[in-house]
């Protein structure tokens, strides 16, 4: 079904309000540009058909130039030889021919008119279709980032997103299971005692005085 019925309708178009209004918008400028460019080839048949009709008449009226010449130079004959009557109705097809010519120069003004016409129109339709092209690309680019909206949120509420993060939950419970195993390991054990701690800083001084002799030991024999 036709949006536009001609290219003026074309041209007056507001395709903002015929986007608004449409169900789906992408679908409805995709039509829009559709029916532009046949309207665009179909004005354009017609220029060209009309130049074609203008130089087939260019061609009858040099044509009928010639045959205005050609009378007049029968009427010149029969006028020589006194032949009035034959002048004058070579002078009458001269006139026919003439009458012919004029037609056509006119009719030719009237197709340049329309030709001038087809070529607004042309140019018109072009700015048009370049404006339906750039809203295109505009709902393109916003249904892509309404789609790649939906599927990241997809993404983050879907049934893989849950299952990853339920692996989790099973890893923090294990790593809970096992810090909880090596705390329990831990409760109730003894602590030292106060002889136990005591014997420990004995044995430690012991190990200190051990060492201190060592060294001095090495330094003595380092000197000599």
């Amino acid at each position: 079904m036709s949006i536009f019925t001609r290219a003026r309708d074309i041209v007056a178009a507001n395709f903002a309000d015929l986007l608004d209004k449409a169900e789906d918008p992408a679908k409805m400028i995709r039509m829009i540009i559709l029916e532009m460019e046949e309207t665009l080839v179909e004005v354009r048949a017609s220029a060209a058909r009309t130049i074609a009709d203008q130089k087939e008449m260019r061609r009858q009226i040099s044509k009928l130039e010639k045959l205005q010449e050609n009378w007049l130079e029968k009427a010149e004959l029969a006028l020589s030889k006194d032949r009035e009557d034959l002048a004058k109705a070579a002078l009458v097809e001269k006139q026919k021919a003439g009458d012919m010519a004029e037609q056509l120069t006119a009719e030719i003004q009237i197709l340049d008119d329309g030709l001038r016409a087809s070529e607004e129109d042309i140019a018109k339709l072009q700015g048009k279709l370049r404006e339906a092209r750039t809203r295109q690309n505009a709902i393109a680019s916003r249904l892509e980032s309404a789609h790649n909206r939906v599927r990241m949120r997809e993404m983050y509420a879907g049934s893989k997103v849950a299952e990853a993060f339920s692996r989790f939950d099973v890893l923090e419970r294990r790593v809970d299971y096992a810090e909880g195993h090596a705390d329990a390991l831990s409760l109730g054990a003894p602590g030292k005692t106060l002889e136990e701690e005591i014997a420990e800083l004995r044995s430690s001084e012991k190990v200190e005085a051990e060492l201190a002799a060592l060294k001095a030991a090495r330094g003595a024999t380092a000197i000599h």
